[in-house]
């Protein structure tokens, strides 16, 4: 031992870093984050890049009939929500790569890391799907205003702009739904196949194939279904001719409830005590 080493010496001070000064990360600079997370990939690219092909080929389709059927005609309204439908395909795939993308390309721990707060950084992905989904129909609205005077032009008709405020509105909220529920299931299931596959089971099989025989043909599935799918509880709402009462709404909410607002609060809890390795 030698003579500077003594038994009863004290121990030399702890080291600590205090970051208790450290000012957190500003929120707009998450939601900037997640949205580059979410498009600037190569899933990504490859998503926009066949979303823009359909949206090309459906406006080609739009005037070609246009063109060829001197019966024809389009409003602004109905090239809108013709441009709508490429749209709701897949682009609710964004919503589910940018929640199950933390756990299947194991990114979550930087992420979580960097930004502990798991519901900001929950929050922030919620604000940057909200912003894509506005973002996607104010294109397509700019889209079919820019092919209504061209399939007037080549139908030989008077231009016609009759997209509405309530219309647009209501095709906002109803696509905002859709994205909503998508990032609910991906929460919920922390899995980009499972989430995937069961929104668009959901979302577009069982409305087409099982919902609507069942609808057709038995009365009791014409009480029952549109309490618990979306898009038979959206469709008075679609209609315009059509009066709402309070069944229709009372019908959507449910319908929410079901499949935004469960899976919503069920994965949050899941997402916040689940571990990322």
């Amino acid at each position: 031992m030698s003579t500077t080493d003594h038994v009863g010496a004290p121990a030399a001070p702890r080291r600590t870093l205090d970051i208790s000064g450290t000012a957190r990360v500003p929120f707009g600079r998450l939601v900037s984050v997640e949205w580059r997370k979410m498009l600037d990939t190569r899933g990504g690219f490859w998503l926009m890049l066949i979303t823009g092909l359909l949206l090309a080929l459906t406006i080609g389709l739009v005037l070609l009939v246009v063109a060829l059927d001197e019966n024809a005609s389009i409003s602004a309204n109905d090239i809108s929500q013709i441009l709508i439908i490429p749209l709701s395909l897949l682009l609710p795939v964004f919503p589910i790569l940018a929640v199950t993308s933390e756990w299947s390309q194991r990114t979550g721990l930087v992420t979580f890391s960097l930004e502990p707060h798991r519901l900001r950084v929950l929050l922030a992905k919620l604000c940057a799907v909200i912003l894509f989904a506005v973002a996607t129909i104010a294109f397509a609205v700019v889209l079919g205003a820019i092919t209504n005077p061209v399939g007037a032009a080549l139908g030989g008709y008077d231009v016609r702009w009759d997209l509405d405020v309530s219309t647009l509105a209501l095709t906002v909220v109803s696509q905002l739904v859709y994205f909503l529920m998508a990032f609910g299931l991906a929460m919920l299931l922390l899995s980009s196949p499972t989430a995937i596959a069961v929104f668009y089971v959901v979302a577009i099989m069982l409305p087409f194939m099982v919902y609507s025989i069942l609808y057709g043909f038995f009365e009791w599935a014409r009480d029952l279904i549109p309490w618990i799918d979306l898009s038979f509880a959206f469709m008075p709402f679609l209609e315009t001719s059509n009066d709402l009462v309070g069944v229709d709404w009372a019908r959507l909410v449910v319908a929410v409830t079901i499949w935004v607002v469960l899976p919503t609060v069920l994965g949050i809890r899941r997402v916040l005590a689940s571990e990322p390795k």
